[in-house]
């Protein structure tokens, strides 16, 4: 008997862990264009410790100064906002940047994600906003 509690727990464990990657995985971009600056958001690797966003700027007008690390936040289920924990892409500079931007998993499975991102003189920041469940 407990090896069939064990079998059925673990069998659950894994049926979350899937849902979990395949709301991630079927997640859309989203894309915001203002003050001549488009910017491009995809959720991707929602599951472990990290969750990681592609982000793209683009421009044509401007010299992209952003820094996602300082100026970015995401919001979990409107809970209070988390700092991201790195950034792995270009410097600021230049038209055209793209970079992952990861924050720590929060502990429990959300229902709604918004991720906000401030750009330099801008007066609000732009809001991304997914639901997975």
């Amino acid at each position: 008997m407990p090896r069939l509690i064990s079998r059925f727990f673990t069998l659950l464990a894994f049926l979350a862990f899937s849902a979990g990657a395949l709301a991630a995985a079927s997640l859309p971009p989203q894309k915001s264009n203002e003050s001549g600056v488009t910017v491009q958001v995809t959720p991707r690797g929602l599951t472990g410790p990290q969750w990681e966003f592609d982000i793209t700027f683009n421009t044509h007008s401007q010299d992209l100064k952003d820094d996602p690390l300082k100026n970015a936040a995401l919001v979990v289920d409107g809970a209070a906002p988390l700092a991201p924990s790195g950034w792995k892409g270009d410097d600021p500079g230049g038209h055209h940047r793209k970079g992952v931007l990861s924050f720590k998993a929060p502990a429990a499975s959300p229902a709604k994600l918004e991720l906000r991102l401030q750009r330099p003189e801008e007066p609000a920041p732009r809001v991304f906003r997914w639901q997975l469940r």
